[in-house]
């Protein structure tokens, strides 16, 4: 019998996988065998994941993918279904948003918070670039995920300033960093350890994003202790293979008061007697966060039940600014 060898995928390119065994990077293909019956799913490897090599061959085949202690996963496009994992087996994720250029988008930010609660994923949200509020609105953005709550970091690349509290987030612990493209990922990781010397990238002036400069996640080890998942700017994240009733349960601020809501499977939409529309009146939860809420039911599977659809519903719209 062939003796395997164990390692972790540290990067995923098209069809050739670069797998770390004793601090040496081995590139490894795929067998055609775990392209079968995927059930779904886009890829069947991914950063993150401990695997069996036969490194008889050449290049060395990936022969086995072992059990996942968690996984981060999304709908892989708006023109494929199919499960996209991100990252696997790691201790915690990490939200960034700047809070000027690119703008703070509360429905990008929720998205991921939700994926998290979904896959049980410890997060924290990183406030950067806070040198550039010019319009206080940094208070108006912690106080929305304090509330939910959520920890927040608040961290400028520029001054320094948050830069200790970050590091230490970090210390001992693989992380995912997630966010648009030009939010400070790689700048605040340039700074952390200089010798990464990893691409920053330019917001556009017309469209006020970044320019994607990470174009696939790899794990990359920190000199501190730990590493860190650096994922791609991903623009558009949906959940996968969630239904609608399973939705309002990735909102703290909603499983807090929902159990007072006159139907046991509401859906805080339109039915009447709702804790959480009442709690969304007083000001107890976040206008952004409700919409954002409401953006993901409409993009959810359907239940095998249907609720009532007799009481009538405003449309609302809002972005956290």
């Amino acid at each position: 019998m062939k003796e395997l060898v164990e390692g972790r995928v540290v990067r995923v390119d098209a069809k050739i996988c670069h797998v770390e065994i004793d601090g040496e990077i081995l590139q490894a293909a795929p067998r055609g065998s775990l392209f079968e019956n995927l059930e779904g799913k886009k890829n069947p490897v991914a950063v993150g994941d401990f695997v069996k090599l036969d490194t008889q061959n050449q290049p060395a085949a990936l022969v086995e993918v072992l059990p996942r202690m968690n996984a981060l996963s999304r709908v892989a496009s708006s023109h494929d279904p199919r499960e996209q994992v991100l990252a696997t087996n790691v201790d915690q994720l990490l939200v960034f948003s700047s809070v000027a250029s690119p703008k703070f988008s509360s429905n990008r930010t929720d998205r991921i918070l939700a994926a998290c609660e979904w896959h049980r994923i410890p997060t924290r949200l990183v406030l950067n670039k806070i040198d550039l509020d010019k319009k206080g609105l940094l208070a108006n953005f912690r106080a929305t995920y304090d509330s939910v709550p959520v920890p927040v970091l608040e961290t400028c690349a520029t001054n320094g300033e948050g830069l200790d509290a970050l590091i230490e987030v970090l210390r001992g612990k693989l992380t995912v960093l997630y966010g648009p493209s030009g939010a400070g990922k790689s700048t605040l990781l340039n700074t952390i350890q200089p010798g990464l010397q990893l691409k920053v990238g330019k917001i556009s002036s017309h469209w006020e994003q970044g320019r994607h400069t990470t174009t696939f996640s790899r794990l990359i080890h920190l000199e501190m202790g730990g590493a860190v998942i650096d994922t791609p700017g991903i623009r558009v994240f949906r959940l996968h293979g969630i239904k609608k009733s399973q939705i309002r349960d990735l909102f703290p601020e909603f499983v807090r008061v929902q159990q007072n809501c006159k139907f046991p499977n509401c859906t805080h939409d339109h039915e009447p007697e709702c804790a959480v529309l009442s709690a969304l009146e007083d000001g107890q939860i976040a206008q952004s966060r409700y919409m954002s809420y409401m953006e993901m039911l409409v993009e959810a599977a359907p239940d095998d039940f249907s609720f009532d659809e007799e009481v009538e519903t405003e449309d609302e719209e809002g972005e956290l600014e």
